[in-house]
Order: C-alpha cells, then structure tokens, then sequence
C-alpha cells in the first residue's frame, strides 16, 4: 500500500505551533506533499522541517516569505527535481517531484491568481507551462514503465459539485471559464492524460471540500471549495482504495485554511 496525503500548511512555522507536529506524529501518510511553507528550510523548527523518519525536501521560493512547496517521504528518494523547466516559475516555490519505486510524486502550488490583474496573467502563464510538462512528464514516465501522481493545491475548482457557493463565484478567480477547461484539458484522456482521482472515488458527492475561508462561518457551515487535488496516471488512480479529507472536528482544532486530502493507493 502506498498513503499519498496533500495539504496547503498556509505557512508551516504556523502551523507547527497550531497542531500540525502533533498530526505528523500520527499520520500513517508514506509521501506528504505541502504547499505555501512560506518560509527557508533553517526557519522551520526541526520537528516540522526536518521531523524523525522522514526524508524531507525542501523548494522555497526566491521572494522570501511568499509560497513554498516540499515533499516528505518515509524512503529517500531515488531522485528529487525542483521546478518543470520553467524560466520564470522554477525559483518561485511552486513545484517539486521525487521518484520513487514505480512512481513519480510532485507537490504542486498553482498561483493563486486575481480576476483583471497581473496576478491572473501569471497564473495563465504557468498552466500554459505547467500542461506542457504535464503532458511530457507522462510521456517520459509511460516510457520507463513508471506512473506519475502530481498532488497539490491547484486553485481551481474544476466543477459546481467542488464548491458550495458556485453561482457567487463564477467570475471569481479559481472558477472562470477558462481555469475549468484547462483543468478539463489536464483531466481529458486524450490530452493531459490525468485523472483527479478523488472524484473519481466519489462521483456523485458535493465536495469533499478541502479549503473554507477563515472569514464568517464558512467552516461551520462547510461552505468551501475542492481544489486540493491528487492527480493520477490511470494506471495508479486505477489502484485507488480510498481517498478522504482529514476535516478537522472544530473550527478551532484547525491548523490551516486547508484540510489534508489522503488516498491510498493497492501498489
């Protein structure tokens, strides 16, 4: 069996001292992939940066403070990759992959973006990018008899059934038009060659939702979006047992904005 658990630590030095040590303590996870660290790896205390039993590594962002991504996994690596090759986007904090027996696992942060500013250009930028490379890494990976699973906050909610208050939001960044069908693209079997494999575990569930907003009561009354994803090969997502979010029992048990989102995987 293979745990694959994602989650966006919404800055981990936070998150350390909220309750994430304590949930890595118990988390039964062989890969972790986080995203948003925001922060160098000799900024993290020990127990969250470079915790017992884990081989952790580390790609933080060049604009310090800002975005961060990292991959802990229970076995070293047979090799670790920061970035897809991109001009602008590799020292940004945004991707990082290891190879592990039959598998290749990334942790992914796709920008956030902002509807009418320089914000949502860029995240158009990096999803012209990023499917490229998607489309080669699976290529590359088919050739060497490997599978790929790409895990991560995406920042996009992909149909009505991943958020709860989709008629407010469909011009909001995360739920234009245009972010939905390039994410359709990467999911399409005959063009990224993906397959978002918690919704295909649960096809007819509203959510699971993995992010709510830490304003009002969006937690409480579990309006949040689904746009913490793992994305699979079909080959691995087809060996999917199980996959759920870790949703904390209050909104003061939380330890981020965003939930871990788990899946097992019959390797």
């Amino acid at each position: 069996m293979l745990t694959v658990t994602s989650v966006n630590v919404n800055g981990l030095r936070a998150a350390a001292k909220k309750g994430f040590v304590e949930w890595l303590a118990e988390t039964s996870a062989d890969v972790l992939c986080l995203q948003e660290v925001r922060a160098e790896p000799g900024q993290l205390p020990q127990a969250a940066g470079a915790p017992e039993g884990w081989h952790a590594v580390h790609a933080p962002s060049a604009a310090k403070g800002r975005a961060g991504v990292s991959l802990y996994t229970r076995r070293e690596p047979d090799a670790v990759r920061v970035g897809f090759g991109s001009a602008e986007f590799d020292a940004t904090g945004r991707y990082v992959e290891a190879d592990l027996p039959g598998v290749t696992v990334a942790s992914l942060y796709l920008p956030s973006g902002e509807v009418g500013t320089e914000r949502q250009d860029e995240k158009y930028r990096f999803m012209d990018e990023f499917l490229v490379y998607l489309k080669a890494l699976r290529e590359r990976a088919a050739a060497d008899g490997r599978e790929v699973l790409v895990c991560g906050d995406w920042n996009i909610a992909h149909a009505e059934a991943d958020l709860k208050n989709w008629r407010a939001n469909r011009k909001s960044s995360g739920f234009l038009p245009e972010e939905r069908e390039w994410l359709t693209r990467v999911l399409s079997p005959g063009d990224g060659g993906y397959v978002d494999v918690v919704r295909a575990l649960h096809p007819e569930t509203e959510g699971p939702y993995s992010w709510w907003s830490y304003r009002g009561r969006a937690f409480d009354n579990d309006s949040g979006w689904r746009i913490d994803l793992q994305t699979a090969t079909k080959g691995l997502a087809d060996r999917a047992l199980k996959g759920f979010v870790e949703r904390a029992a209050t909104h003061e048990e939380r330890w981020s904005d965003h939930a871990p989102v788990t899946v097992v995987y019959d390797l």
